[in-house]
């Protein structure tokens, strides 16, 4: 009878300090409002104090986010389409909807979750009065009443199918007094007027934790070394010189004060007492590896967010183009991933609350009344993004050119990819053709050159470093 096991199941006398806090608690369980709330603190410390930190939150919020989504819309009245894209457009700018997401994906990474409330706003420079206000975690919390509910989690009240129907949320910040003390009065808000974002690690999950959890550990780590360098330092400043003598305790030397300091000035010659010897002290150590190991824990660091490193440093010298396009791909896939989740779970709901409204306030689009659940049907729309800049525009176009000329891509995907509408875009361009025929000027087509062949190893390397300069070499 044959009996298999796993290694790592089993617990060891080396093994066991290691897996001592690993758990079986259910993903609510383990995320609890003392566990949440440890994390929220601790996350908001780190990013306010650190510039890393920081720095890291504020690129992935402004790469997903940008200067804001614009709406796409398709299959419908192509008059009507655009007047919906422009008026949801200057809405969006009324409400300042990109930095309240810009904000939102910041308290994503920072708080683990974010959450943000549809509400009435006369103030609202646009005739749909729709305003999004957003609402910090700490006050989405479980009143009194119903903390021994099992159908509200923290503040969500869920239905039967596990979804939620109502949110709690404490009418003043909930820190100063605790959970709990009863004092703090709150209010229900339907589902319909809340929307939710968090990263849903596990089954079961209805709350956030800090998308930055993993590196907290590994801050303090790099704070702890830096902090020993600059003492190094320090320590190696403040002693410029040290008397020493290898005369024997009681031997021939002249007497000195132990611990007696002596000026010293610039450009001047002295003698030193008779038996002692003048030595200085240098600081080698940690100083040396200071620059390899906080570039390895800033990638480690940036890995909880799938940041590369040059990214998270803001230094790109030690790639090249293939590396450093190599190093991107994970990290411009991943911002694609949030791009379609922040639509689907937040934009999706607001357009659709907003065109509501719009179809009974804008005088234009009353006909869409008459006739909406129709148009609703023949109408699919898209969000668009901020492109990314490209890296080498000569060898972006030459490979656009290839694709094209292959049938492999369509010129919607290219200008998807550069936060453009195509259709947009292709009307700008007739536009200027016909002007450009007009005034008699003629567009010279671009000469496109080969791509040159890159050497990922020698592009590094210095004119004195890189093979075949050797005398002796054969330049293999």
């Amino acid at each position: 009878m044959l009996r298999a096991r796993y290694d790592a199941a089993q617990t060891t006398a080396e093994n066991a300090r290691h897996w001592a806090a690993a758990d079986g608690l259910t993903a609510d369980q383990a995320m609890s409002p003392d566990v949440r709330r440890t994390l929220r603190n601790r996350s908001r410390y780190e990013v306010a104090n650190n510039s890393y930190a920081k720095g890291m939150v504020l690129t992935v919020a402004g790469d997903c986010v940008g200067t804001g989504p614009r709406l796409q819309l398709y299959s419908g009245p192509p008059k009507i389409n655009r007047q919906v894209e422009q008026s949801f457009a200057a809405w969006s700018a009324a409400v300042d909807l990109p930095g309240k997401l810009r904000a939102m994906r910041m308290a994503k990474a920072t708080d683990g979750e974010a959450f943000l409330m549809l509400v009435y706003n006369p103030s609202v420079d646009h005739p749909v009065k729709l305003d999004v206000v957003l609402v910090e975690a700490d006050r989405v919390t479980s009143p009194v009443t119903t903390i021994n509910r099992p159908d509200v989690v923290d503040g969500i009240e869920l239905d039967e199918h596990g979804n939620p129907i109502a949110y709690h949320i404490v009418d003043e910040h909930p820190c100063p007094l605790g959970i709990g003390s009863g004092t703090v009065s709150s209010q229900r808000v339907e589902a319909e007027s809340m929307l939710h974002w968090y990263r849903i690690d596990r089954p079961g999950q209805h709350r956030g934790v800090p998308e930055i959890t993993p590196a907290l550990p590994l801050f303090a780590q790099l704070r702890r070394y830096t902090l020993a360098v600059l003492g190094a330092a320090e320590t190696a400043a403040d002693f410029a010189a040290v008397l020493y003598t290898d005369a024997p305790a009681g031997g021939e030397a002249a007497e000195i004060e132990p611990m007696d300091i002596v000026e010293l000035e610039r450009r001047m010659a002295t003698t030193l007492p008779d038996g002692w010897k003048l030595g200085q002290i240098k600081a080698e150590f940690p100083s040396t590896t200071y620059s390899e190991f906080k570039r390895e824990i800033l990638g480690e660091i940036g890995r909880c967010l799938l940041v590369p490193v040059n990214v998270l440093i803001g230094d790109s010298s030690k790639h090249n183009y293939a590396s450093g396009r190599l190093d991107h791909q994970t990290y411009f896939k991943q911002l694609r991933i949030e791009q379609a989740d922040l639509g689907i779970r937040i934009l999706d709901p607001i357009f659709a609350v907003w065109m509501a409204e719009a179809r009974l306030v804008i005088p234009q689009f009353t006909t869409i009344v008459t006739d909406g659940p129709q148009w609703e049907e023949k109408t699919s729309h898209e969000w668009f993004f901020d492109g990314q800049e490209m890296m080498d525009p000569q060898k972006e176009a030459n490979s656009q050119a290839t694709k094209l000329g292959s049938l492999t891509t369509t010129l919607a995907d290219e200008y998807a990819r550069q936060g453009k509408d195509w259709e947009a875009a292709l009307r700008q361009i007739a536009k200027e053709r016909a002007l450009m025929n007009e005034l008699g000027l003629v567009l010279k087509e671009p000469v496109t050159k080969p791509d040159e062949e890159e050497d990922d190893d020698d592009s590094r390397l210095s004119d004195d470093d890189r093979p075949g300069d050797d005398p002796g070499s054969d330049g293999r």
